[in-house]
């Protein structure tokens, strides 16, 4: 005949089973005197005794840990605002870098095709080089009024806060 069970059911006989060998071995220790029952709850006290003093220390090292997080905190806090600052003015100077760079090389270029427009002046023998809207001629001018067209011609344009006008006069 087989008789199918389930497998936790098999468990906890097994179990059962165990824990009564234990406890009629325990019973069968008379050395200290105690009936099966009393060892059982002298060990369960000791369990619960356990536990509370894991539970206490527990939450001693929780509360140690929250004061010095708590300690701690508002220099954490104020380093990561202080560092948040310190990246978002480099953000900006880093923009205002890149525009000044762009509207340099915006002024170049619109200098550099106001002298291709003059007959006289060669926009390719010119170099016209702009820093921070400082705007250098060099290269060479036919005449002293050829040479004056070309820094008026650089005055016109806008964001030129000075021009250095180091063209050389050279008749051809």
């Amino acid at each position: 005949m087989t008789i199918n069970t389930h497998p936790l059911l098999g468990r906890l006989a097994l179990a059962g089973g165990a824990a009564a060998v234990a406890l009629a071995l325990a019973g069968c220790d008379r050395a200290d005197n105690k009936t099966a029952g009393q060892q059982l709850d002298t060990a369960i006290a000791k369990t619960e005794q356990a536990a509370r003093d894991a539970k206490a220390t527990t939450e001693s090292l929780a509360a140690d840990a929250k004061a010095k997080i708590d300690e701690k905190a508002p220099a954490a806090e104020s380093a990561v605002k202080d560092g948040a600052a310190r990246a978002s003015e480099a953000t900006r100077e880093a923009g205002a870098a890149i525009a000044g760079a762009v509207d340099d090389a915006t002024i170049t270029a619109t200098v550099s095709a106001g002298l291709a427009k003059d007959s006289e002046l060669s926009a390719l023998r010119i170099d016209v080089d702009t820093k921070a809207g400082v705007v250098t001629l060099k290269g060479p001018a036919p005449n002293a009024a050829a040479k004056a067209r070309a820094e008026e011609i650089a005055r016109s344009v806008k964001g030129v806060s000075r021009v250095d006008n180091a063209l050389e006069i050279r008749a051809s």
